[in-house]
């Protein structure tokens, strides 16, 4: 009987244990996901701000840099906003839809607008920083790679090795056009070629429209290659050579701010070990974007 109750008093005391350990692990959740702010809050401090925007790996979607741009361009109290760029570019529709925007703040808002080119400005991302009012770059930063790519693995011979039979019913002869299954015909490649050369001169319009420049300037330098800045800066794809502090003090001066500029940032969003258990985890699995990015598509991207 003695012995009964021993082993109740052991599970009891061990159940205690492992409930103590939990609520205090939760409370430090808790507590880590409602204190303390990031330093990079958005809008600290007063007087005239100038807001840094990151463009920052390849460009998915435009769905998060250009709400913050809006949100900065229809702010009074910033001043001007650095697009701070060390990309290689990404999607033909999300870089030209940044771009869209980034031309809006800069014609229509009048705000000024810079790009700030840190390791890697290529492709995509150069595209967005062509409608700049300005573009900095370190003189060893890549710049420049203006085309366009599509670019997937066939793995026919495989299927075959495999002994397995795709299956494909279409409704015209080009809707299954870049079926990694089997080769292109012909045909398929002259229309894919069409498309990218209609991507290609947009691509050469919008940089020729945002640099104030000739369009058959620009074409005669867009081959797809890159240059480092100091290079790009004698092409006149870039304005000056100056690192990211360079290009805040130098943006300061073109708005008047006088003294060290008061520098904000998008504010960041807090996840926690709560999120994964009670809340969205769309940030912990991978994207549609970053799941589709090996099919047919078309990219200003530089690899």
């Amino acid at each position: 009987m003695a012995e009964g109750r021993s082993r109740i008093w052991i599970w009891f005391l061990v159940g205690g244990g492992l409930f103590a350990l939990f609520a205090a692990a939760v409370v430090t959740l808790v507590y880590l996901s409602f204190s303390g702010s990031s330093d990079e809050e958005s809008f600290s401090g007063f007087g005239p701000k100038i807001a840094v925007v990151e463009l920052d790996g390849v460009i998915f979607s435009p769905k998060q840099i250009v709400p913050q741009l809006k949100k900065f361009a229809d702010d009074d109290s910033v001043k001007a906003i650095i697009i701070h760029v060390n990309s290689p570019g990404g999607g033909v529709a999300a870089s030209e839809e940044i771009y869209r925007e980034v031309k809006r703040i800069r014609d229509e808002k009048k705000k000024r607008i810079v790009a700030s080119i840190e390791t890697v400005g290529a492709s995509g991302a150069y595209y967005v920083a062509s409608a700049t009012n300005k573009i900095y770059a370190d003189k060893g930063s890549v710049v420049g790679s203006i085309g366009v790519i599509a670019e997937w693995v066939n793995y026919g011979e495989l299927m075959r090795w495999a002994k397995l039979n795709p299956i494909v019913l279409k409704s015209g002869e080009f809707k299954d056009t870049g079926n990694p299954t089997r080769e292109m015909t012909p045909a398929e490649r002259v229309y894919m070629q069409g498309l990218i050369d209609n991507m290609y001169g947009q691509f050469i319009r919008a940089v020729a429209e945002g640099r104030h420049a000739k369009e058959e300037d620009i074409r005669a330098i867009a081959d797809g290659k890159v240059w480092t800045g100091e290079q790009a800066a004698d092409l006149k794809l870039v304005d000056q050579i100056a690192d990211f502090e360079g290009a805040v003090k130098d943006t300061a001066r073109a708005v008047n701010i006088s003294g060290e500029p008061n520098l904000v940032w998008p504010p960041k969003e807090k996840r926690s070990g709560l999120d994964l258990l009670f809340g969205d985890v769309s940030d912990y699995l991978p994207t549609r974007e970053k799941l589709m990015e090996q099919q047919v598509g078309f990219y200003y991207l530089w690899k």
